[in-house]
């Protein structure tokens, strides 16, 4: 297999990933877990049928893949008509206030850099999520990352949230992190002095002695500085766990579910291959409704790495 082989395998095991993530933790976003035993003595309550479905992680992840097909580098303004297309189109599940507010004024004419929320409540993770297909470019630079970001959040820790993600799977992709060693030790040093740079050195301090359970108590809600750093350590965890557990103890621990396991899903999902992934998570993402569609841009995505 040539190197360029191996970049197009690794592209569509990080859009699965993500599309894995999203889709199960869909059925559990912000459901705690309670202890019903004292309640109903004589017996469990029966839990209800959560059915798999593809929400805006996914489908904004292939809105920038869409975006990637139509112009040979990274156009933010052809990127924010993507997003104000599938609004259109109806194509947009559970989207955020400020990718929402972005979009209204977008339709309105307002100028890409200019909309969507700025200070303290665009610190979400919603630029995050869809931030992975861009890794795959290899002309992608900084000012890139924070134009995808600023079309729906004008903050600097939604920034920085989604550069971790990215290299994170830039450094899946060049080999540096192999599963085996630190990925904190490359990220921290390339990351600007932010509450997420910060959150990442104090998961570093404790990953030895720590599990997904015990970091998630540090914050799994979709505040950037919450779930970006605990997906990227989530991913961390995939070699020593497995991706199903991965995924599992992740939504277990309840909040933003579907994001924080798209994010650990495309990470570990890059890493290990889609020919590594459980059968039976491959088959069951193939029931969501959304799935040929979603299968058919990752494809033609795909094709164009170079």
């Amino acid at each position: 297999m040539t190197d360029l082989d191996m970049l197009k395998r690794q592209f569509e095991s990080c859009m699965i990933g993500g599309a894995i993530g999203d889709a199960w933790g869909s059925a559990f976003e912000n459901i705690s877990t309670p202890n019903n035993k004292a309640t109903f003595f004589l017996g469990q309550i029966k839990e209800p049928v959560r059915e798999w479905a593809f929400t805006d992680d996914t489908q904004l992840t292939m809105a920038t893949c869409e975006t990637m097909c139509t112009s040979p580098g990274f156009a933010p303004d052809l990127l924010a008509q993507a997003f104000v297309r599938y609004y259109k189109e109806r194509r947009l599940t559970g989207i955020g206030a400020s990718t929402l507010k972005a979009i209204v004024e977008l339709e309105a004419g307002a100028h890409w850099s200019q909309v969507g929320r700025s200070g303290e409540f665009a610190a979400g993770n919603g630029a995050a999520m869809r931030i992975a297909p861009l890794a795959f470019l290899g002309s992608i630079t900084r000012e890139d990352i924070r134009d995808a970001c600023r079309i729906t959040h004008r903050n600097d820790e939604a920034y920085v949230g989604a550069l971790a993600i990215f290299l994170s799977i830039r450094a899946v992709l060049s080999g540096a992190w192999t599963g085996e060693n630190n990925l904190f030790d490359l990220l921290i040093p390339e990351l600007p002095d932010t509450r997420v740079r910060d959150r990442l050195i104090d998961i570093n301090f404790i990953q030895n002695k720590s599990d997904i359970k015990s970091i998630a108590k540090l914050g799994k809600d979709g505040y950037v500085v919450n779930s970006v750093p605990f997906a990227i350590f989530a991913a961390t965890q995939v070699i020593k766990i497995g991706l199903h557990k991965m995924y599992e103890s992740v939504i277990d621990e309840g909040g933003d579910t579907d994001t924080n396991a798209s994010l650990a899903g495309q990470i570990a999902g890059a890493l290990l291959g889609i020919d590594n992934f459980p059968e039976q998570l491959l088959l069951k993402l193939q029931t969501v409704d959304q799935y040929k569609w979603m299968l058919e841009i990752v494809c033609k995505t795909q094709k164009l790495i170079e």
